[in-house]
């Protein structure tokens, strides 16, 4: 127990060393926390089930570490487009697996007159889910499961995102 403890202080030693610092850790001397300027992100329209399922996750990302609800500077834009693939058939033609892809671009822009662009990029997530036989209620659970596991995966991706282009120096 006492080696591996000894084991956990020198690997984390050595990541200091080399300029290693968690994203979602205490920031460093002289830096600013970029938890206010994550909660300082509007999120604007989204459609569809997906998107309220990826306002959701993003909202809940955004201001898990400031609840204080500071004023609106920013403005995040996401548009996920779901896919879906059969891959697997029986021998009738019946599909028995479906994949589903989740794309989802994104802009981050500030809310001043006039909107400067801060980040951009796209996130993607695929996962699949089987068709169960004679079971339209358990494929429809299945589905819905492999999308919501697919939502938080791009919510996750987008707010990492966002945070290292705000720590960066994207900051308005």
């Amino acid at each position: 127990m006492v080696a591996r403890r000894l084991l956990l202080a020198g690997l984390a030693g050595s990541l200091a060393g080399c300029g290693f610092r968690p994203l979602n850790g205490p920031p460093a001397a002289g830096e600013a926390d970029i938890a206010p300027e994550l909660a300082a992100v509007r999120i604007g329209r989204t459609f569809g089930r997906t998107g309220q399922l990826l306002h959701q996750a993003l909202d809940r990302r955004l201001t898990a570490r400031n609840r204080t609800a500071p004023a609106a500077r920013y403005e995040l834009t996401v548009s996920p487009l779901p896919a879906y693939e059969a891959l697997g058939y029986r021998r009738d033609g019946a599909p028995t697996r479906v994949r589903m892809v989740i794309t989802a671009p994104w802009t981050l822009q500030t809310l001043s007159v006039p909107a400067r662009p801060v980040a951009a990029g796209s996130a993607r997530a695929v996962d699949a889910y089987n068709v169960v036989d004679n079971e339209y209620f358990a494929s429809v659970v299945s589905s819905e499961a492999a999308e919501r596991r697919l939502v938080e995966q791009i919510a996750e991706e987008i707010v990492l995102r966002l945070a290292l282009s705000l720590r960066e120096g994207g900051a308005a």
